[in-house]
This record gives C-alpha cells, sequence and structure tokens, in this order.
C-alpha cells in the first residue's frame, strides 16, 4: 500500500534512486547504439533490442518520476519537510507493470538472437519465453495493486508459474545449444543468467513484503530501492553484457575483424611504433 505520508529523508531517497535509473538506462541506450559498429552486423540486431529496452525504460521511469513529485507534496518552505499525499493524485504504480510487460520479453529476445542459434531451436526458444514471460507480468498485477493479502498470494503463485518455467529454459534447454559457442562466450551467458535470476528474485520478495508484515513508508521505500536497483542491473548491465558477447562472437566468427579491432584499441604510440 501507498503510504499517507514520508518524511525528507524517504522522499529524498526515492527521487534520488528514480533519477539514478532514468540517467543509467537513458544512457546505456545512447552507448549500445553508438558502438553498434564495433561487433560484426548479424549481431546488431540484439544491441537494438537492447537499447529499445533500456530506452523503454527510460520513458516508463521519466513517467514514474512525474508521478512521484505529483503524488507527494509538502507545505514547508523550500520542500524540506513531511511529505503527504496529494489531494486527488496517487502514485502510479502501474507504469513499472506496462514497462516490464514491454522489457521483459525483450530481455530474453536479447539473449537469444545474439547467441546465432540454428533459426528452428531460436524460433523453439522465444515461442515459449516471450509467451511465458508475458504471463509472469501480467499475472502479478493484480496482486499488487490489491490490498487483500488471499488475492495476493493467489496472483504471486500463479504468476511464479512461469517464472519458474522460464528459469527452466534458460538453465536447462538453453544449456544444451551452447556447446558450439567459445568458451567466453559459455562463462559470459552463465553469468548473464545468473544476473537475471539474482535481478529478478528482488522484485518477487519485494511484492512479498506487505504478506511478510511489513508495512508502512519504510516497506515502501524499500520497495521502490529494491525494484529501481534491480532494473538498472537487469536492464543496463544486462545490456552491457549482451554487448560483451556480440563482441566475443564477432572475434570468433571474423579473424580479420578481430585484428581490426585490437588495432582500434591499442594507443596510439603502439600503432605508429609497429608502424615504423
Amino acid at each position: 500500500m501507498i503510504p499517507d505520508q514520508l518524511t525528507q529523508g524517504q522522499y529524498d531517497t526515492v527521487y534520488n534512486l528514480l533519477s539514478l535509473v532514468i540517467a543509467a538506462q537513458l544512457f546505456t541506450a545512447l552507448y549500445l547504439l553508438v558502438v553498434q559498429p564495433r561487433v560484426l552486423p548479424r549481431y546488431r540486431q540484439a544491441l537494438v533490442v537492447s537499447a529499445t529496452v533500456c530506452g523503454i525504460a527510460a520513458y516508463h521511469y521519466f513517467r514514474i518520476f512525474d508521478s512521484f513529485r505529483e503524488a507527494f507534496v509538502t507545505d514547508a518552505v523550500g520542500g524540506r519537510g513531511i511529505y503527504t499525499q496529494a489531494p486527488g493524485a496517487s502514485f502510479n504504480e502501474g507504469y513499472r507493470y506496462v514497462d516490464w510487460l514491454l522489457t521483459v520479453p525483450l530481455l530474453l529476445v536479447e539473449l537469444v538472437v545474439v547467441l546465432a542459434l540454428a533459426k528452428k531451436l531460436q524460433a523453439s526458444l522465444l515461442l515459449r519465453l516471450v509467451p511465458a514471460s508475458a504471463a509472469m507480468i501480467i499475472l502479478g498485477y493484480p496482486g499488487e495493486i490489491s490490498g487483500d493479502d488471499g488475492i495476493r498470494n493467489i496472483f504471486g503463485l500463479l504468476s511464479t508459474i512461469p517464472f519458474l518455467y522460464i528459469l527452466y529454459v534458460l538453465f536447462v534447454e538453453l544449456t544444451r545449444s551452447l556447446e558450439r559457442q567459445p568458451a567466453a562466450v559459455r562463462t559470459t551467458v552463465a553469468r548473464l543468467r545468473i544476473l537475471l535470476f539474482a535481478t529478478w528474485g528482488v522484485y518477487p520478495i519485494a511484492y512479498l513484503l506487505p504478506l511478510l508484515g511489513l508495512d508502512g513508508a519504510d516497506a515502501w521505500v524499500g520497495k521502490q530501492a529494491g525494484y529501481s536497483i534491480a532494473d538498472i542491473l537487469a536492464k543496463a548491465l544486462y545490456g552491457l553484457l549482451i554487448y560483451r558477447i556480440a563482441r566475443l562472437k564477432s572475434f570468433a566468427d571474423d579473424p580479420g575483424f578481430a585484428a581490426a579491432e585490437e588495432a582500434h584499441d591499442r594507443p596510439a604510440e603502439e600503432v605508429e611504433a609497429a608502424q615504423r
């Protein structure tokens, strides 16, 4: 439940975290678009999808930020004091779920696309992962907005079913298709799956806080902090790992491209010395 009031410290915590997420998502999206020439063309689609994910997140965090500022106001001079809910205004948690409904399936698309698997296998994985991820988000929303613990329990349990299925596909089904990937790619994919598992685990913990007897302003601020930090890790950091996989696979596929990129990354002094 949204608290009736926030202290100055609680308000500043949420305000600053939302600002941090906007910056992280926005500039990661720009970076992923700028570095496209640093990978082979066949892997650039994955970077476009990753930049799209961060762009969608940045947009929705702008909306969340505005909703937060409109929902909590203070009469204190200079804006320093207790913040209470503004009459007729309410913090809109739905923006997060719209964001997740769009970005969570795309996160899984990024991973499958960047691995450049056989088209039949790629299509099979996407046909299972994308609907399951959408179902996970859709089933979680009714419980999120409900103040009834029974309804929250039911929809929390229902949304866990597709979540477990996604983990099965990522950790069992996908592993079988990684045998022909370069060793460095397999290692990075393993880290990426663990990152998804760890960050996605934050969401159900935050979701369950009211059921654990934790309520009030501190619990609400903790939930917003958890969601925000998890979104940075699960989207911005995840996108940078996708870029690393694309680089590794580009180097493995084309030694000439790898040599050109290594020369590009070498300090100018070394290049000049090699040309003498």
